[in-house]
């Protein structure tokens, strides 16, 4: 461009001696080549972008091709306005319009990155089985926009020769005072990024909720894990919003991180004068009636302890849905009262034996 330009002085200079007539010729000349050049520009980008239609990456974001129309714009005005500064003399404005070009095309660049991020997440961070990808790809789409123009606006001062020095040193005075002002908040922002990529629990998982209110369900399913918060569905249709950094400093209890299959334990008391064996047929009998309790590995009942009065007794069984925990718990304990009740097996409850004695007082 520069060289089609000085090939534009040399041929006016020659043609006439009239200076003003060379300046007028020039301008002219410029302004009309560089609109021919974008015509000509943007008509063959128009071409090619119909005739890709729906290829490669073209197909993530038509955007892509409006990016490419507005750098070129910018980097013809960039040429000419140069040329045209520097034939009239102005260079006391050269920087300015440096500067203001800088901020105009960190606005495609910008954009154009925002697409590139988009055309990674969906070709990429949605065919892994981690979060870490996406919550990087989240972090970028939140943050680069602001980055790219912030680093235009430094160059834009500095190109003006304002020292920036003074406002970076105060944004980092200010920005940690943030910190200290937001510090819960940026303790949850962090403990979320730790929970993506340490991954205690996932979406679907079923876990342990300790905070949730009294009388009411103790787990729940986990149905979004935010970026400040994590958000827990209760058994009883109630979602518990719990910020990150108190879940990262509290013991996580996972019931299906590994696998659905789980083992459930229900405490049964008998009294002292049962038949242990004839009691522990009948516990195992109710467990085979279930049809979600495994038979493999086998239900198994062994004594427990002695207690005050009863001999306590523990089912142990293996259910393939973890969800049906309580369910499995409430069965057994129903079942087994009837079963017990039809074979005479006493359910023990505590017993207090008074002895009253009396005593003859002389006189």
């Amino acid at each position: 461009m520069n060289d089609l330009f000085h090939w534009f002085d040399k041929m006016i200079t020659y043609s006439s001696e009239n200076i003003y007539l060379q300046i007028s010729l020039k301008t002219f000349f410029a302004i009309a080549g560089s609109f021919i050049i974008w015509i000509v520009f943007k008509r063959l980008i128009t071409s090619i972008e119909k005739k890709t239609g729906n290829k490669g990456f073209i197909r993530i974001d038509s955007r892509s091709f409006d990016v490419i129309r507005r750098v070129a714009f910018y980097a013809l005005l960039l040429v000419t306005g140069t040329y045209l500064i520097r034939l009239f003399g102005m260079t006391i404005i050269e920087k300015a319009f440096f500067a203001v070009l800088i901020l105009l095309v960190s606005f495609p660049i910008k954009e154009f990155v925002l697409i590139s991020l988009e055309y990674f997440k969906k070709n990429l961070a949605s065919k892994t089985d981690t979060m870490v990808d996406d919550i990087i790809f989240d972090l970028l789409d939140r943050f680069v926009g602001v980055i790219i123009i912030a680093t235009a606006v430094v160059l834009s001062l500095d190109m003006l020769g304002i020292n920036v020095m003074p406002f970076i040193a105060g944004a980092g005075v200010a920005g940690i005072a943030i910190g200290f002002a937001a510090k819960d908040t940026l303790s949850n922002l962090i403990a979320g990024v730790l929970l993506i990529v340490d991954r205690p629990f996932e979406i679907g998982d079923r876990i342990e909720v300790w905070s949730a209110p009294l009388g009411s369900a103790t787990w729940g399913d986990v149905i979004d894990i935010g970026i400040r918060a994590t958000k827990i569905k209760t058994t009883d249709n109630i979602v518990i919003i719990i910020p990150n950094n108190e879940i990262m400093t509290r013991d996580i209890v996972n019931y299906t991180i590994s696998s659905a299959r789980i083992r459930v334990r229900i405490d049964i008391g008998v009294s002292y004068d049962t038949d242990i064996e004839k009691a522990k047929a009948v516990i195992l009998n109710v467990a085979d009636s279930a049809e979600w309790i495994l038979k493999t590995p086998s239900s198994k009942v062994v004594v427990k302890s002695f207690g005050e009065s009863s001999i306590d007794l523990q089912l142990r069984v293996w259910i393939n849905d973890a969800r049906k925990r309580m369910d499995t718990i409430s069965f057994i304990t129903d079942q087994v009262k009837s079963a017990f009740n039809k074979e005479g097996i006493e359910i023990p409850f505590p017993r207090r034996d008074i002895v009253i004695t009396h005593e003859k007082v002389s006189t």
